[in-house]
């Protein structure tokens, strides 16, 4: 072979030894891709013939005349460096990642308890002074956490922004609800800005979803046109329908209820233009009324005194202390009074000749007893997650308490008032408290005549076995018959939970029970929720807060009302 010859053969051997260990050595794969440890650079294709053009043309000359040995270890030690490079980044995105977590995590915190955005500052101040003696090696990652003022107004921003996603997200996954129920109230910041609350109630195939839908200002007028404006674009965003709306329940003011132009007659009128069939259920909050049937005792003569004795005492810092260390010298079982409540002791004798001119009003204690049965109603009502036939069935077996209360007082029995019966009322006033009695009955009758409209299909709804086939509504009645006979559904019923029972109902065998029960269950029995919202509305838009911009504040009381883990 020629001199020429054995030359080119070399100079082959040499490149096809560079390409493999060029291949094997001076490439590593990252995410799909080769990279190349000398400089860093990625080679979209990995293929040998890439890889070898790359090698020629750029690192060759710097490596082709190291033996096999220190290409390996030029290789292992490049590899080395690429890894240690890697981890730092990963170690520095890691950290970064837990320090932006923990700015969210501090930020839900601070909006959740209703504390100032700028919190967040004096929160990493304590968190960077704990770490510096806990554990001062991460000292430096707490003093990463962004905690300024405009940071946690930002994330507060962000969260209530993605649970509005969330929500449409939801409404969006359960087909836009089998039926929806809303509740809605309206009252005023502290700079005078009407806030509209909405709430909203869905079902699906008996999975029920409660959450705020919106909390709207309403800067101008809040007629019952504006307010069915705000209702109508809240439900347009969220992508819920018109004729899934079951019912709505309110407080019962007059822009909300009003007959002609009020916020009710108008979504019944738009839900008419859907079809023309449909009826909304509108409901007065059953907690509202029940306070308003208090009204029709007439007890102000003995409430007012009572207040201005507790108030006389409970108002002056120096009054108040020598009450307080009087009931400790007797050694009373009492260590304070409460505003609104009866006192037998005052320091003057101004207020004690008052007490003593109505002391035949102050004896009337019938209000004592029956008030604290109002009062043990109000505690029931208040529970979490009742549906509307239960709440009514406590505001039912209340006015039979009523009933057998009059009755029992018409012969002069006191068995059940307790207090009444220590001052051994005459038989004129044990006839007047029958009386007054009878009128809170009434009263509670009237007020609750929304509830008796739709009480023949909450019984159906919830007594199905034993509801009369003949007052159930007649798209149902064939239905129920089935659904009476069936032994082993009977049984099902008994066990289970409501929802779990009508969930469990066959659709091809029982659509109209099943529509029926959603309706039912869907619905808002008060509008507590909203009162709740307003206080902590009223709490986080203080005097001192009173910049709070409406989106803010709307931002706050979405955190406050998350279900969902952070």
């Amino acid at each position: 072979m020629s001199g020429s010859a054995k030359k080119r053969k070399v100079d082959a051997d040499c490149r096809h030894f560079n390409k493999n260990w060029t291949a094997k050595y001076l490439f590593t794969e990252v995410g799909g891709k080769a990279v190349c440890l000398v400089c860093g650079e990625q080679i979209a294709v990995f293929k040998d013939y890439n890889l070898s053009r790359h090698y020629e043309t750029k690192h060759a000359e710097k490596y082709k005349y190291l033996s096999d040995a220190e290409r390996g270890r030029t290789s292992d030690a490049l590899l080395a460096k690429l890894q240690k490079q890697q981890g730092f980044f990963t170690k520095l995105h890691a950290s970064m990642d837990a320090a932006t977590k923990t700015s969210f995590l501090i930020s839900h915190k601070i909006a959740k308890n209703s504390k100032p955005f700028s919190e967040g500052e004096f929160v990493k101040e304590c968190l960077v002074d704990s770490a510096a003696l806990i554990c001062p090696d991460k000292k430096g990652a707490f003093e990463q956490v962004p905690l300024s003022r405009r940071t946690v107004t930002r994330r507060i921003e962000q969260i209530a922004g993605n649970l509005e996603l969330q929500l449409q997200h939801e409404v969006a996954s359960f087909a836009s609800f089998d039926f929806f129920s809303l509740a809605l109230d309206e009252s005023c910041d502290v700079r005078d800005t009407a806030q509209l609350l909405i709430f909203v109630c869905g079902i699906t195939d008996f999975k029920i979803m409660e959450e705020l839908a919106a909390m709207r200002p309403m800067k101008g007028t809040t007629t019952g046109s504006d307010l069915f404006t705000e209702v109508n674009a809240c439900i347009d965003t969220l992508g819920l329908k018109w004729d899934r709306l079951a019912g709505v329940t309110t407080d019962g003011c007059p822009n909300l209820t009003g007959k002609n132009v009020g916020l009710l007659k108008r979504m019944q009128d738009k839900v008419t233009e859907i079809d023309a069939d449909q009826k909304l259920v509108f409901l007065h909050c059953i907690i509202h009324q029940h306070v308003l049937c208090k009204s029709v005792l007439k007890m102000t003569h003995v409430i007012d005194v009572v207040n201005k004795i507790v108030n006389f005492i409970r108002a002056r810092a120096l009054n108040h202390r020598q009450f307080v260390a009087l009931l400790e010298e007797h050694e009373s079982e009492h260590s304070d009074i409460g505003y609104r409540t009866a006192v037998r002791w005052l320091s003057l004798g101004k207020v004690l000749k008052r007490v003593w001119d109505l002391k035949a009003e102050i004896q009337e204690f019938f209000a004592v007893d029956v008030t604290a049965l109002m009062n043990e109603l109000n505690t029931k009502l208040q529970g979490k997650d009742l549906f509307v036939h239960e709440m009514h069935s406590l505001v039912k077996a209340f006015m039979r308490k009523l009933q057998f209360l009059s009755s029992q007082l018409e012969s002069n029995t006191l068995t059940h008032m307790q207090t009444l019966k220590e001052v051994t009322p005459s038989a004129d006033h044990l006839r007047r408290y029958s009386s007054m009695l009878g009128a809170l009955h009434g009263e509670f009758s009237r007020r609750f005549e929304d509830l008796r409209t739709i009480e023949d299909e909450m019984h159906m709804i919830f007594s199905p076995f034993s509801c009369s086939v003949d007052n159930a509504p007649s798209d149902v009645q064939l239905e129920l018959i089935d659904l009476q006979s069936d032994a082993v559904l009977a049984e099902h019923f008994k066990s289970g939970s409501l929802l779990d029972f009508y969930s469990s109902l066959k659709e091809e065998n029982f659509p109209n029970m099943r529509r029926h029960a959603q309706k039912m269950l869907v619905l808002f029995g008060s509008t507590y929720i909203c009162e709740q919202t307003f206080s902590m509305m009223k709490f986080t838009k203080s005097t001192y807060r009173s910049s709070l911009t409406d989106d803010h504040l709307s931002a706050v009381l979405q955190h406050l009302h998350l279900k969902h883990s952070t």
